[in-house]
């Protein structure tokens, strides 16, 4: 048995170190290929290769260079006692946004958020006291033989 698990263990420092190539499998779809009658093949996809490996590129043809989007949802469960929200807009590098949830000790934790490529990433936090903090137990479940 020890022999066993040094064998797999040397193994596997041999596959990690390099010793022994593991190729890489591709899962994906084959690329589309066209032939004429000369033998010139036609990839509707870009294909790279490296270290002999065939190596498959997408085009992104639906780049936005100046992005943009807003969004927002609301989350106010009385059962469950539950709340909490976000609201963020994009333009272009620019982000801004706003998050809120209560916390477990019964404080609105609310996060204003901007992000730009000038100033970087940077949020300002405040926490509040709730008046009431809705609290739910779950009721015990019978189990019987």
């Amino acid at each position: 048995m020890a022999f066993q698990f040094f064998a797999i263990l040397a193994l596997v420092a041999a596959v990690s170190a390099g010793v022994v190539p593991v190729q890489q499998v591709y899962h994906g779809a084959a690329p589309a290929v066209a032939y004429a009658h000369a033998p010139v093949a036609v990839a509707h996809a870009p294909v790279a290769v490296a270290h002999g490996h065939q190596v498959l590129a997408k085009h992104d043809d639906e780049y936005d260079p100046h992005p943009q989007y807003k969004y927002a949802y609301d989350v106010q469960d009385a059962l469950s006692g539950d709340s909490k929200s976000q609201v963020e807009e994009r333009d272009g590098d620019v982000v801004r946004g706003e998050y809120s949830l209560i916390d477990a000790d019964g404080y609105k934790r609310t996060v204003q958020y901007t992000s730009d490529p000038e100033n970087g990433f940077n949020a300002v936090v405040n926490r509040v006291p709730v008046d009431h903090v809705v609290k739910t137990v779950a009721a015990p479940v019978a189990y019987h033989h």
